[in-house]
C-alpha cells in the first residue's frame, strides 16, 4: 500500500492462475481474430471490447476475482467496469517513449466531464520479467506532482490541454521513468494521474495485457476532489 500511494503503482504477483491465465490468453487471441491487425504491423495494438456487447472480458474481470483485489486498496469496491481495453505489444518494436500522458481526456466522457477513474489494472497475461518487452514506462511519484498542480489550478486545469505539454501531461518535474516488469498473471494498479506510456518492444513474443479501469462509487460526482487530493480514493 505504502508503494501505491509513494509510487503511484505497485505489482502483486500470482495473481491469477495458470489455468486463468491460459483463459485470458484464449479470450485474447480470439479478439485478435475477429479484428485482426495488419500482417505487416509492428507495435502497440488495441482493442476496446464494450461488455454489453462482448461480455467475454467482462466474465473473465468477475472469474479472476479482480474487483474483490481491488477493494484491498481503494476506499470501497469499485464498481464493474462497462469496457476493457486490450493492449497488445508486436515486435520488433525499437521504441523510447518521448513522454507521458493523462488517459481519459481525448476524449472526454460525452457529457463533457474528463474521463476520469479511480485505479488503473492491468492484468498481465504474458510474462514481463524483463524490460523492453512492450513494457509500461511509468515516472515514480508523479501522481502527487499532477494532483498538486490541479490543486494550485483548480480541477478544471485537468482539460486545459493547451497549459498541458503533449501527451497530454502537464510541465512539472517528471523525474527518471522505469520500465514495470513481473511474471505472467501479475495485476498492476496504477493511480489515474500517474505518468505512463508504452515501451518498446525487442522480444519475440507478442505483449498482452488486460487493463480495466476502475472507479468508486460516487467518483463521477467528485472527481474535482479526487484528482486534487490524489489519495482521496486510496485506503
Amino acid at each position: 500500500m505504502t508503494e501505491l500511494h509513494e509510487q503511484g503503482f505497485t505489482v502483486i504477483p500470482d495473481v491469477l492462475a495458470a489455468e486463468q491465465i491460459a483463459a485470458g490468453r484464449r479470450i485474447v487471441a480470439d479478439m485478435l481474430d475477429e479484428e485482426p491487425p495488419a500482417e505487416d504491423h509492428a507495435g502497440p495494438y488495441f482493442l476496446w471490447p464494450r461488455f454489453a456487447a462482448d461480455p467475454r472480458l467482462r466474465d473473465f474481470y468477475r472469474a479472476i476475482g479482480l474487483r474483490g483485489l481491488a477493494a484491498s486498496v481503494l476506499i470501497d469496491a469499485p464498481e464493474e467496469p462497462d469496457f476493457a481495453q486490450v493492449a497488445t505489444t508486436l515486435p520488433p518494436w525499437p521504441h523510447r517513449p518521448g513522454g507521458p500522458h493523462v488517459d481519459g481526456l481525448t476524449p472526454g466522457e460525452p457529457d463533457g466531464r474528463p474521463g476520469t477513474f479511480s485505479l488503473l489494472a492491468g492484468v498481465w497475461l504474458t510474462d514481463q520479467t524483463e524490460t523492453d518487452r512492450g513494457n509500461l514506462w511509468v515516472w515514480p511519484g508523479t501522481h502527487l506532482k499532477f494532483g498538486s498542480y490541479l490543486a494550485d489550478r483548480g480541477a478544471d486545469a485537468l482539460t486545459r490541454l493547451d497549459e498541458m505539454n503533449p501527451g497530454p501531461y502537464p510541465k512539472v518535474d517528471l523525474g527518471d521513468p522505469v520500465q514495470v516488469t513481473g511474471t505472467a498473471g501479475s495485476v498492476l494498479f496504477a493511480h489515474y494521474l500517474l505518468a505512463h506510456n508504452i515501451g518498446g518492444h525487442e522480444g519475440d513474443e507478442r505483449r498482452e495485457t488486460v487493463y480495466y479501469r476502475l472507479r468508486v462509487p460516487g467518483h463521477r460526482q467528485r472527481w474535482r476532489d479526487a484528482v486534487t487530493n490524489p489519495l482521496l480514493e486510496l485506503r
